[in-house]
C-alpha cells in the first residue's frame, strides 16, 4: 500500500488541467473494463474511495510514484495510462519485427471494451467457430 500525501487541486494552466483529466478518464475506463469498483480500486492503493473519484474526475493531482501501482494494478503501461506511445523495444537480430496480425491488433482493442461488450465478442466468435467445426 502507498502511503499517499493529501492530493493537490489542480490550479496549474489549462493543459495540466486537460492531462489530469485524461489520465482520469483512462483510469476510469480500464477500470471499468475490469469490473473493479472505485472502492476496490482505492483499497489497492490505500486511499479513500472519494480521492479516486477525484483522481478520476481530473479535480485533483497525484503522486507520480503512484503512477506505477496504477499501471500495475490496472494492467497498462505507465505510457499508455499518461496518453503516451510505449517506445518500441530494440530490435533483435533473431526475431523478425513488423507490423501486429490483424486479429492481434483486433484482440489488443477488445481487451479494452467495457466487459459485456467483450462478453457479446466472444460468443460471437465461439458460434463461427463452432459452425468451421474448429
Amino acid at each position: 500500500m502507498l502511503s499517499a500525501t493529501q492530493p493537490t487541486r489542480i490550479t496549474t494552466a489549462p493543459m495540466e488541467t486537460a492531462f489530469y483529466e485524461q489520465i482520469g478518464w483512462r483510469i476510469a475506463e480500464r477500470r471499468k473494463a475490469l469490473g473493479i469498483t472505485q472502492v476496490q480500486l482505492a483499497a489497492i492503493l490505500g486511499i479513500a474511495q472519494q480521492t479516486m473519484a477525484h483522481y478520476e474526475g481530473g479535480k485533483v493531482r497525484f503522486a507520480a510514484a503512484l503512477l506505477p501501482v496504477l499501471a500495475e494494478t490496472l494492467n497498462l503501461s505507465v505510457e499508455v495510462l499518461i496518453g503516451t506511445e510505449p517506445k518500441p523495444a530494440a530490435k533483435s537480430a533473431s526475431k523478425k519485427r513488423g507490423p501486429a496480425p490483424k486479429i492481434q491488433q483486433q484482440l489488443e482493442r477488445l481487451s479494452s471494451l467495457p466487459k459485456d461488450k467483450q462478453r457479446a465478442v466472444t460468443l460471437m466468435l465461439d458460434s463461427v467457430l463452432a459452425q468451421a467445426g474448429c
